[in-house]
């Protein structure tokens, strides 16, 4: 009796995640298919087109777009920038976060005092703190430059200078995003058991080695996101460019999705433009699932 009872239970289960998924899948995937899918399939059914973005694309030229887009020095340059931006994000950025939200980790009035501090560029729009730092960056009455000449310097124009103008931007970078990495690292401090490193003390272990066997695997998680996110958003960065350098000087800072909007859409190369989204695509996907597969297949 119990046992028909229980078929009977799962069997009712059954039919009420059905019922769920009949109600619910239909929307879900219909604003996929609108607002996911389609476009993906435009964008790679454009790219084959030499179009402008007026009536019906007809000039086909197959995968000419793409052959243009792979001798194209500046996008070789510009996927050098992504890259540049993803080492910096992995080796300066993430490290200082870390760094941080060890010393802020503690629950405390000054300790949450200095994570909204921190934290507070995270919250402004790109193209706000694009701007921000394009007027700290000028040379005329900027911030850096007043304090140069201050020290007796002549005024420095760390925009207009090819060689400087991606570093200056990578300092930005750095400053605009650590913060949200640092608090993803405290939230994940503050999961790991304390009882772990007062039984280690007691066991004589030193700070290095409580950091290398507890600190770092509780945060392998929160470390695994973070890289991800990082690497995301460093292959989809924009904004920040558009507001501080436009791309230039001498298409020195581009990044892909700036060499798209540049020299595609503002172009009205919008055939050449849907060639660069479709592979920028293809890098964001391809990265994406691959290190859920190999790294976050757990979590």
């Amino acid at each position: 009796m119990a046992g028909h009872a229980a078929v009977v239970k799962r069997a009712g289960a059954a039919r009420g995640d059905l019922l769920a998924a009949a109600v619910l899948l239909p929307p879900a995937l219909l604003l996929f298919t609108v607002f996911v899918a389609l476009p993906i399939g435009q964008g790679a059914w454009y790219s084959l087109f030499n179009w402008d973005g007026y009536a019906t694309p007809t000039n086909f030229v197959g995968l000419k777009n793409y052959v243009r887009l792979l001798a194209d020095g500046v996008f070789a340059h510009a996927l050098a920038n992504n890259g540049l931006i993803i080492v910096v994000s992995l080796l300066v950025q993430l490290p200082l976060a870390l760094g941080v939200a060890l010393l802020l980790a503690r629950r405390g009035t000054s300790t949450t005092g200095f994570r909204t501090i921190f934290f507070l560029p995270y919250m402004l729009a790109d193209i706000a703190a694009g701007l921000i730092w394009r007027l700290v960056y000028d040379g005329d009455y900027g911030l850096l430059s007043t304090l140069v000449r201050a020290l007796g310097g002549p005024a420095i124009y760390p925009l207009a200078d090819r060689n400087f103008a991606f570093p200056a931007v990578l300092a930005v970078i750095v400053w605009k995003y650590f913060g949200f990495h640092m608090m993803l690292y405290v939230a994940g401090l503050q999961q790991i058991d304390k009882h772990l490193y007062e039984a280690a003390g007691i066991d004589g272990a030193n700070a290095w080695q409580r950091f290398l066997h507890i600190t770092l695997p509780g945060l392998a998680p929160m470390v695994r996101l973070s890289v991800f996110f990082s690497v995301v958003g460093s292959l989809q960065f924009f904004d920040m460019v558009a507001a501080l350098t436009g791309g230039g000087p001498l298409n020195a800072t581009h990044t892909m999705v700036s060499y798209l909007y540049f020299f595609g859409m503002t172009r009205m190369r919008v055939g050449f433009g849907s060639a660069v989204g479709v592979v920028l695509f293809a890098v964001c996907v391809s990265f994406a699932s691959g290190y859920r597969r190999l790294f976050m297949r757990r979590d």
